[in-house]
């Protein structure tokens, strides 16, 4: 059986990378040769939760095709979002938790799609079903995983899988989930460091809506003036992104992670469209006021593809 590579998304975030790692570990107790890689540098958050259970990141790939011919993927599928020659490797499998979009293979495969607010949830309930253990640092991981994309569990997309996984995964791993944390997600908001194109794009993805090519990324906070006492030199990033990237528009979602509060920042094409598709209006600073809204798959983009196509 030859190797396979096992990756997530371009920009890696915390779910992206703990998942690499924990499907990887168990294709291996299946028989798989598999191999975590990453397809970009993991960010602070990351950092801490790897720092924080004694792992060390995946390494990291810019090609597949010239190591292997098959690869696994988690935590996405559309292809825009994945490694640059993905079209020259076979997907075997594909555990994930977002819509499915231009993704298409000439093979069978194997694919669990689970409308979770995490896909280390997905995960969780596959090594549950195969009766493998999860190692006390991989579950540290895991957990990191889902604090990261439910906010500690506060997202709208979090679902009673994904409360009962973090209750799990937190006994494995030795934590106390709300306190470990707070302190996890506080370590990703340290934005004074950052430069701008870190802060507009490290966090990115890109979204075919419509005749639009949309680039939407996220940041979280304390503090929304953090971030918008920099507007003017993010602005120029973001259309320095755009001018070299050939995206319609940008969209930066900036979110206060203690009060589940986001503004949007957005720049470009039909941005009046893009406002238009949360019932509001861009104000004189090209922002946009979001209460209640910290997910990016849940509350921004099924709303901008409804408007945009």
């Amino acid at each position: 059986m030859s190797k396979e590579l096992v990756f997530g998304h371009q920009k890696p975030d915390t779910d992206t990378i703990a998942a690499a790692m924990a499907y990887s570990y168990y294709q291996n107790q299946l028989g798989y040769e598999t191999e975590a890689v990453a397809l970009g540098e993991p960010n602070d958050e990351t950092k801490y939760a790897l720092k924080a259970f004694d792992l060390v990141a995946p390494r990291i790939i810019t090609t597949a095709a010239n190591e292997v011919a098959k690869v696994m993927l988690v935590d996405h599928n559309e292809p825009q979002q994945s490694v640059s020659d993905i079209d020259k490797v076979q997907v075997t499998h594909v555990i994930d938790h977002h819509r499915i979009n231009g993704f298409n293979t000439a093979a069978p495969l194997y694919m669990n799609v689970r409308p979770y607010g995490c896909v280390s949830t997905v995960l969780y309930e596959m090594f549950m079903d195969k009766h493998i253990d999860i190692p006390a640092n991989l579950a540290g991981m895991m957990l990191s995983a889902i604090i990261s994309d439910t906010l500690l569990l506060k997202s709208p997309t979090t679902t009673d899988h994904d409360k009962e996984a973090v209750y799990a995964l937190a006994k494995l791993a030795g934590v106390d989930y709300e306190e470990y944390g707070l302190e996890m997600l506080k370590a990703g908001t340290n934005l004074a460091a950052k430069s701008d194109n870190e802060i507009v794009d490290g966090d990115a993805k890109t979204f075919e809506m419509g005749d639009l090519t949309l680039r939407i990324g996220q940041v979280n906070t304390v503090d929304l003036n953090d971030v918008f006492a920099r507007q003017a030199d993010l602005e120029k990033a973001m259309q320095t992104l755009m001018d070299a990237n050939g995206y319609d528009t940008f969209v930066l979602i900036v979110t206060n992670i203690l009060n589940s509060d986001s503004d949007l920042l957005v720049l470009g094409k039909d941005t009046d469209k893009v406002a238009q598709a949360f019932g509001k209006e861009l104000d004189a600073n090209h922002r946009i006021n979001l209460p209640g809204v910290v997910s990016r798959k849940k509350q921004v983009v099924p709303p901008l593809t409804e408007v945009l196509g």
